[in-house]
């Protein structure tokens, strides 16, 4: 059992980890991070909570979704503060998916560059990237800028 020290407010917890509230909330309901309630129902949340945090905050911006981020944390242990073998083994996963992340973001970065140094933002107009609105073929959305390719190439 935790002692009266070791627990945070939702508002300390978001000060400590740089979340806001209402997000602290929202992954609570998710059942990323889990609060015990005082007598007057207010949250209160151990201090491991701030590495639960600190992870989801970090997968995040791996890319993984809120559902992937709650089938990971379910691996941690539940009683125990999560060491750093524990974190490792959950992270050495994310390796491919980082580096198909940093040829996505290369992708866009030489698209922004050929598109917008032509001036005419137009994909069905481009006689450059698109000759032919070949994008039209390949579906909706923006499938030249993240890769895909036509299927009449």
């Amino acid at each position: 059992m935790l002692s009266m020290h070791e627990w945070l407010t939702v508002g300390e917890l978001a000060r400590r980890s740089g979340v806001a509230t209402s997000a602290l909330r929202f992954y609570e309901d998710r059942g990323l991070i889990h609060s015990s309630r005082t007598a007057a129902n207010h949250r209160r949340f151990g201090r491991p909570t701030l590495r639960r945090v600190a992870f989801i905050v970090f997968a995040q911006r791996v890319g993984l979704t809120l559902d992937e981020i709650h089938k990971e944390l379910a691996k941690l242990p539940s009683g125990d503060v999560p060491n750093r073998k524990d974190w490792a083994k959950l992270s050495h996963t994310w390796s491919e998916r980082i580096d198909e992340r940093i040829r996505e973001l290369e992708r866009l970065k030489s698209s922004l560059t050929d598109c917008i140094g032509c001036g005419c933002l137009s994909f069905d107009r481009c006689r450059i990237a698109n000759p032919g609105d070949r994008a039209a073929a390949m579906g909706p959305g923006p499938l030249v800028w993240i890769g895909v390719k036509s299927k009449t190439t």
